[in-house]
């Protein structure tokens, strides 16, 4: 096949979700797959998969950007969350695997080294098979089935807990807004399970909300996240609104003050209670959302 424009376009949210999901930062994922649409545009010579060949291309821009000082200093703050993305708005609208965009596994994915994270989505979601995977990392076929084995193993005990419907995940979320807004500790811990974890990323510069201070780290247990999350809402200016969203693929809440999103909240649910809560505050990576911001 040729490398006609027809071709690439019909791959770019794949090829969009691919990056996103490496880089976990929409500017710089875009950037990346316009350098691939650059570099397939200087091309002649037919093509038998157009698909593994610009999934290839990207895997590797991809990587290349995640060895950057740049990348490596962003990537070691405990408190940066990957950032979140209404699927439409963001371009990545036709993603059929809403649970491989999800704020969730995002954060699992980061978690994971990048040559990790690369074997995992090239052999999970674009079904490469591992001499493939190996040719494109330059490593040995058991090298890369090495890299699955230790991605698997690093992201099992998360994967294998059952996502709430969404009817349920909009109910326990809407039942968590309602308890913040009114500072409600005893709302907030029947709702939160007992390993739940509070990660707040309001950019490298952090921030504060009225008397309590930034969370430079993740907040562990439903003790100490309801006691935070009651003194935020007990704070709350008058001038802030919440609405309801989507994003990731799930429903979510977005801050706006003074008509500018200043934060979005997104959930994993599972078994009836919430598990993990995300804060996103940098107003430089909010502009994704919703299309509000």
């Amino acid at each position: 096949m040729k490398h006609d424009v027809q071709t690439f376009e019909s791959l770019r949210s794949e090829l969009l979700a691919l990056a996103y999901r490496m880089l976990a930062d929409v500017g710089r994922a875009e950037d990346v797959v316009q350098e691939a649409w650059l570099r397939w545009g200087e091309g002649d010579e037919e093509v038998e998969a157009p698909r593994a060949y610009l999934a290839t291309i990207v895997t590797r821009l991809c990587l290349n950007e995640l060895q950057s000082a740049r990348a490596r200093r962003e990537e070691s703050r405990g408190d940066r969350l990957p950032e979140p993305i209404h699927l439409d708005q963001a371009g990545m609208g036709r993603v059929e695997a809403l649970d491989q965009v999800s704020m969730a596994f995002l954060v699992l994915l980061q978690e994971l080294n990048p040559a990790e994270r690369a074997v995992l989505l090239l052999h999970d979601v674009f079904d490469f098979r591992h001499g493939d995977i190996a040719r494109l990392l330059r490593r040995t076929e058991a090298a890369c089935r090495q890299l699955l084995r230790r991605a698997h193993s690093r992201i099992a005990r998360e994967r294998k807990l059952p996502a709430a419907p969404r009817d349920e995940h909009l109910r326990l979320l809407q039942a968590f807004l309602k308890a913040i807004s009114e500072g409600n500790v005893g709302e907030l811990l029947d709702l939160l399970a007992g390993d739940a974890v509070l990660v707040v990323d309001a950019g490298p510069a952090g921030a504060r909300y009225g008397r309590v201070r930034n969370l430079p780290r993740p907040l562990l247990g439903p003790v100490k996240i309801a006691a935070f999350l009651a003194a935020v809402g007990r704070q709350e200016p008058a001038d802030v609104r919440h609405r309801q969203c989507e994003l990731n693929g799930q429903p979510a809440i977005v801050t706006l003050r003074q008509g500018r999103v200043i934060a979005a909240v997104l959930l994993s649910v599972s078994g009836g209670r919430i598990r993990r809560i995300f804060v996103h505050a940098d107003p430089s990576r909010l502009r994704h959302v919703c299309g509000l911001s």
